[in-house]
């Protein structure tokens, strides 16, 4: 009964993404270096796809399916299409850097895509089990993906940092399951959310159960104290797996974190809250005092995003609908920053150079006014300033925080804001107010450039029209 097709229409993305993935790597295997231009157009061609059939299966209701295990509601939609544009862009990104580097492979894109159909499962997750099967299907897939280089000795230690300390976060996280299971008596997370409402705090195996599932949770975000894997990862994977992890995953985090903790685990929010406010104040404090420190500007962006993790923390910990979409509407915004960000290293990385060093963006208004302005653009807006769209994103997540007599959080927020402000105001110095080491002029394919230009332009155009983004927003987290 569980596989009529009533009940498979709304996991039809995910067996499209799941089918595409397979068709990608056996269409790949028939052809050679110089027709894998094939393999990125069928990628991007089903990615398209994906989000006209997201579109198309999603209803006003939700609908829970599969006994409980799988939920479609607005909030999966708006996550999901979220993250089919945010992946597209980002392989339009790596295209001519993975041809310079010799990385252009169809493996790249088939570990993206079950990477894509991990982040779908964590998104849509309404048990235990199946957030775990979801987190776990994308953390292997980054794991390849950080070193896909395997001529860089960097690469290869930054994933098996990567692996070591991902292996214990998912021992952490599937401990505390077993615990909550074995407290409440199920996995699904409205029984448990019932269960908990009866029992409360009283169970000390609830207590570590909680603890286990957060620290689990806290690391997948990259939150202090358990971000060390972050910097590493960010330096040592290629620059086109830095974007990529360093965006679209972020989405489904959030997307994670609502369904364990306030599907899951509402009937706690006074006990979880106490937690969040402790990682969001240390990833905000020491993300961006950190970030100050930094030369390498991957290592930075590193930093800056352990400091936004720690703003999309306090949306969460709000607990109320308010703060859950001011949370949704930040990580949203914080992808797509930090895709263009990302962007403009690729499209100044060349074969045997790394953009990476901050002098390697000294008068690149000079050489680039264009893609100058479309990096102050990605700065101001992870900085927060207006008119960009960062602003509003934090001054939401603020005012969330605020109206639940959270004021001081707030306080610290800006505070650490500030400071954060900085270190991204020192890159557009670099670009506008010092002589260029490098004075050839940039050259990119058109698919790169209009990308990164409709990127930076949203920066703007969002920041003086965020109505209808927010408002998309707050509509999914009510339905």
């Amino acid at each position: 009964m569980q596989f009529e097709a009533p009940n498979l229409i709304p996991v039809a993305p995910e067996m499209f993404i799941l089918g595409l993935a397979c068709l990608v790597l056996v269409v790949d295997l028939f052809l050679d270096d110089g027709q894998r231009i094939f393999t990125y157009a069928l990628t991007q061609l089903g990615l398209l796809f994906a989000i006209f059939l997201t579109l198309s299966v999603g209803q006003s209701e939700a609908q829970v399916i599969f006994d409980g295990s799988y939920i479609r509601d607005g909030m999966s939609d708006v996550l999901k299409v979220s993250v089919y544009i945010v992946t597209m862009a980002a392989f339009v990104y790596a295209k001519e850097y993975l041809k310079e580097h010799g990385l252009f492979k169809g493996e790249y894109y088939v570990l993206g895509l079950f990477a894509v159909l991990g982040m779908m499962v964590m998104i849509s997750s309404q048990s235990f089990l199946t957030a775990y099967l979801g987190l776990e299907l994308l953390s292997l897939s980054l794991y390849a993906l950080v070193a896909f280089d395997r001529d860089s000795k960097t690469g290869s230690e930054a994933a098996m940092k990567y692996f070591v300390l991902g292996a214990i976060a998912s021992g952490m996280l599937l401990y505390g399951i077993s615990m909550i299971y074995g407290a409440t008596g199920a996995i699904n997370f409205e029984t448990v959310s019932t269960a908990l409402a009866g029992t409360g705090m009283e169970n000390t195996v609830l207590v570590f159960g909680l603890v286990f599932v957060v620290i689990g949770l806290a690391f997948k975000l990259g939150a202090v104290p358990f971000h060390m894997w972050m910097p590493d990862v960010y330096h040592g994977a290629p620059t086109p797996v830095a974007q990529f992890i360093g965006s679209a995953p972020k989405i489904a985090a959030f997307a994670l974190a609502m369904r364990l903790l306030v599907d899951g685990m509402m009937p706690l929010h006074s006990d979880w809250q106490q937690m969040l406010i402790i990682l969001a104040i240390l990833s905000m404090a020491l993300g961006n005092v950190i970030a100050v420190a930094q030369t390498n500007i991957k290592r930075m962006l590193a930093y800056s995003t352990i400091s936004h993790v720690g703003f999309i923390m306090m949306g969460i910990l709000a607990g109320t609908s308010e703060g859950y979409s001011a949370s949704m509407f930040y990580a949203i915004i914080y992808a797509f920053t930090s895709l263009g960000a990302f962007g403009i290293i690729i499209l100044l990385s060349k074969k045997g150079f790394e953009a990476e060093h901050l002098d390697d963006y000294k008068g690149l208004h000079e050489r680039s006014p264009w893609f100058a302005a479309m990096m102050m653009l990605f700065m101001f807006s992870m900085a927060g300033v207006p008119p960009t769209v960062g602003f509003w994103a934090k001054l939401f997540v603020l005012d969330a925080v605020v109206s639940v007599d959270l004021t001081w959080v707030a306080l610290v927020g800006v505070f650490f804001s500030i400071i954060g402000a900085f270190y991204y105001i020192r890159i557009i110095k670099l670009m506008y107010f010092d002589k260029p080491i490098n004075t050839q002029p940039l050259v990119a394919n058109m698919d790169t450039r209009l990308t990164l230009s409709i990127n930076g332009i949203m920066m703007i155009a969002l920041g003086f029209f965020p109505a209808t983004l927010i408002a998309v927003c707050v509509k999914a987290i009510g339905s």
